[in-house]
């Protein structure tokens, strides 16, 4: 008997919600609220391109998913060496769809047996960037995108609480 073999994104549906809770915060932010710090001394919008940008580092870096025409996006990241300008809401969310096609695509095509696969520290990646990272396996890389994207909406959602402004889950 053939087992069966599910895709990924089966297991994942709730990373899907996930993405659309992001987008409804973030659809509606004016610059002003977009510059609203967070406790990790970056704005909320900072923290959006983070997210959006760790996506592709990861995805497309690391694992060469998507588009190339994505590439660009792993620069929005503020802790990046290039620096990028303050992004407006529509941009961040132009991002987080484009990402997220990337990211479900991937979630769709791969199944359970391939998350033994090892990806090697990419030759993108700067010295002191490898003292950091060794070889991971798609099945830590994917479970660590959705992690940061977590931690990060949490810290999202508290600033825009604090602010009176709906987060993740509502204004709950």
């Amino acid at each position: 008997m053939t087992e069966p073999t599910l895709p990924l994104i089966t297991f994942y549906k709730g990373w899907g919600a996930y993405q659309q809770n992001l987008i409804e915060i973030i659809a509606p932010l004016s610059p002003e609220q977009l510059a609203l710090p967070v406790s990790s001394g970056w704005t909320i919008g900072m923290v959006a391109q983070h997210i959006i940008a760790n996506r592709v580092w990861w995805f497309q870096v690391w694992m060469g998913e998507g588009s190339p025409e994505l590439a660009p996006i792993a620069h929005w990241d503020p802790a990046d060496e290039v620096e990028s300008p303050a992004l407006e809401a529509t941009e961040l969310v132009a991002g987080l769809e484009s990402t997220w096609s990337m990211v479900s695509e991937s979630l769709t095509r791969w199944t359970a047996a391939d998350l033994g696969q090892v990806f090697q520290l990419p030759a993108a990646l700067r010295e002191e960037e490898r003292k950091y990272f060794s070889p991971s396996t798609l099945q830590w890389i994917v479970w660590h995108v959705l992690e940061h994207e977590i931690h990060h909406g949490g810290e999202l959602s508290l600033t825009l609480g604090k602010h009176g402004l709906p987060g993740i889950y509502g204004n709950a």
